[in-house]
């Protein structure tokens, strides 16, 4: 089994299309040296993405129930060689099983067998947990207008220990 010094992925969820947070989102994750990012839904528009790929890191994601314009998110996913899928999206990293989807609630206890990390937004407000041996991480608030509300997510993988960096 390989030995992991450490994996850094960002973690974003709730954009909704506020492009002006999510180019700031971009140069946070940036500094923060992160190898690849999750946004974990409600993207709601194809240019969101697009913005997102500024971060120069592979993107993977899952649809939210505001990503109505899903042919258009499709095309721009393509484009930009993001993974962006229906939940869940299931990921094997550094040795650690991650499950991400948009709503918690709609997946119910299956989310919690066997992974080691669930990833998700949907509720608009951080949250870290733990079940059983399942850390369970939504980064909070990506979209809001009040400069020092909004977070968004950093995650060692390998030390399982979320870090909440707010702007």
């Amino acid at each position: 089994m390989l030995a992991f010094q450490s994996m850094r992925i960002g973690v974003v969820s709730d954009t909704h299309d506020n492009t002006r947070n999510v180019a700031r989102i971009v140069e946070i994750l940036r500094e923060a040296r992160v190898e690849r990012v999750i946004h974990t839904g409600d993207i709601t528009r194809a240019e969101t993405l697009r913005v997102l790929a500024g971060v120069e890191v592979p993107l993977f994601g899952v649809y939210g129930n505001n990503d109505m314009q899903r042919e258009a998110l499709r095309h721009a996913a393509s484009e930009i060689g993001m993974q962006l899928v229906e939940p869940p999206l299931e990921l094997h990293w550094a040795g650690r099983r991650i499950t991400v989807v948009h709503d918690r609630n709609a997946h119910g206890s299956l989310v919690l067998h066997g992974r080691d990390v669930l990833l998700h937004g949907h509720e608009h407000r951080y949250s870290l947990e733990r079940v059983n041996s399942t850390l369970i991480f939504n980064p909070g608030e990506c979209a809001g207008w009040l400069e020092g509300w909004n977070s968004v997510g950093v995650l060692d993988l390998v030390e399982l220990v979320p870090e909440r960096l707010r702007f």
